[in-house]
């Protein structure tokens, strides 16, 4: 039997969620020290004038606490016990639409009166979220790797020789 791994290209994140949690997880991982934004650039691999953008909405949202002057830095406001993943997603992604029949201003769907696919998404997004906030910043740094689970289909038929 083969086994299929469905990506998660419809649950996929934005550049600067991306970077609020890895911000996250190396001030966390640095707590001995203030850290600086360069030192997160350089470690990340991430332009430095985007992630200013996104450490002062962190900043904004009690995430992290900013220490200004010649020896400032970064650090934690919070325990990362009390950092929840899912609260983080929510406060930095724009929205959570993956169709075109979210959108309020939508029509255009020929199935719109009796269709079950916005529902169905809807109940993914939901389920996406609900391991999200089962989350801590600190399991996130304590946790080996999750093992992604598998999808078991069934392989198509081949086609028989003509």
């Amino acid at each position: 039997m083969r086994v299929y791994r469905l990506p998660l290209s419809a649950m996929r994140l934005t550049a600067y969620t991306d970077y609020a949690l890895r911000t996250l997880m190396y001030v966390a991982q640095h707590r001995e020290r203030l850290v600086t934004i360069q030192d997160i650039a350089d470690a990340q691999g991430i332009a430095k004038n985007h992630l200013t953008k996104v450490v002062n909405h962190l900043a904004q949202l009690g995430y992290l606490e900013t220490v200004r002057g010649r020896n400032g830095g970064l650090r934690l406001a919070r325990e990362p016990e009390q950092i929840n993943v899912g609260q983080v997603v929510r406060a930095t992604e724009t929205d959570f639409h993956m169709a075109a029949c979210f959108q309020p201003s939508d029509k255009s769907c020929a199935f719109l009166p009796h269709c079950a696919l916005k529902h169905t998404l809807t109940q993914a997004a939901q389920a996406f979220l609900a391991v999200l906030d089962a989350a801590t910043l600190a399991q996130m740094l304590t946790r080996a790797p999750a093992r992604t689970s598998a999808v078991r289909l069934k392989p198509r038929a081949k086609p028989e020789p003509a």
